[in-house]
């Protein structure tokens, strides 16, 4: 399996680059006194809050397995971007209510070049951060790192947002268009937090792993149906990164331990090397008995005691 450890380094990435856009974004604030830029300040202190956090998670991910977590800590990176998800909800919900707040009392802005260039100097760290972990994240399959990405962009896409809205606000003297902005890019950034929100608690309740690597396994096991060779109770779950495998392998019962094995093996190896990331467990039985037809179910053991 794959050393998650050095994805540790992408997150303090995060982690300085957000300290270094509240510093541009909240000077930028103070100068203008924008309730849009205030929001965009507010948001870069949720991006500092998510990378600590996805810098826990990875840290917990990274370590092996132990008598208590057979399966390994992989499940911890779901924890770190459901948290960044409801970050994400909770900072729109904090800008829509400053921006409503403004909306009933407006007020001018002041400064406006001057705030409007150190904003978008910050996005632009944002754009380059986030470019930087969505490859990493595709790349080692880190849903903490794609989530830490998304939530950097949907940071960017605020800020040109308010940018566009404060300069629109100083050129026509229409002083509610910069909490307008700031309401219409709240609820944009919402639906980013829903989707990862949405995206984390799938992986937490042990979801197949895409239909693409279903198929796969499947032409993998289909080559090795001749000679009387059948399979079912293919089951499949991700959890981070690692994916878990396990299905039945019924062939004919007059085979001999050993060339059961000797198939599973090599079928487990052609899996392993179709899906990276994978852990795979078969189980053998034999084809004549109807008692292997009858274990296609996790419940089958409660069904049996209930009968």
């Amino acid at each position: 399996m794959e050393d998650r450890a050095p994805l540790r380094r992408y997150a303090i990435v995060s982690i300085v680059a957000a300290l270094a856009t509240i510093a541009l974004k909240g000077g930028a604030y103070l100068i203008t006194g924008s309730v849009g830029l205030l929001s965009d300040a507010l948001e870069s202190l949720v991006n500092l809050a998510a990378a600590i956090v996805a810098l826990m998670a990875l840290s917990a991910a990274a370590r092996p397995e132990d008598e208590d977590h057979r399966y390994g800590h992989s499940k911890a990176e779901y924890f770190s971007s459901a948290f960044e998800g409801s970050l994400i909800l909770l900072a729109a919900a904090g800008i829509i209510y400053a921006a409503a707040r403004r909306l009933l009392a407006p007020q001018p802005i002041e400064q406006v070049p001057i705030g409007a260039g150190i904003s978008l100097a910050a996005s632009l760290i944002n754009l380059f951060v986030a470019r930087m972990l969505f490859r990493a994240g595709r790349q080692h399959q880190s849903i903490t790192l794609e989530a830490d990405a998304q939530h950097l962009m949907s940071d960017v896409y605020t800020s040109i947002g308010v940018i566009v809205g404060v300069s629109a606000s100083a050129l026509t003297g229409w002083h509610r268009l910069d909490p307008i902005i700031a309401i219409l890019v709240a609820l944009s950034i919402m639906r980013t937090g829903v989707s990862i929100l949405r995206r984390s608690l799938l992986g937490l309740l042990d979801t197949a792993i895409p239909e693409d690597l279903l198929r796969k396994i499947s032409d993998i096991l289909a080559r090795h149906a001749a000679a009387g060779v059948r399979y079912h109770a293919l089951r499949t779950r991700q959890a981070g990164a690692r994916r878990f495998i396990d299905f039945h392998v019924l062939v004919p019962g007059h085979w001999s331990v050993q060339r059961g094995h000797d198939l599973l093996e090599q079928i487990e190896e052609e899996v392993r090397a179709a899906i990276p990331n994978s852990s795979v467990f078969t189980h053998l039985e034999p084809i004549e008995d109807p008692a292997s037809f009858a274990d296609v179910s996790l419940e089958r053991a409660d069904e049996a005691s209930r009968e």
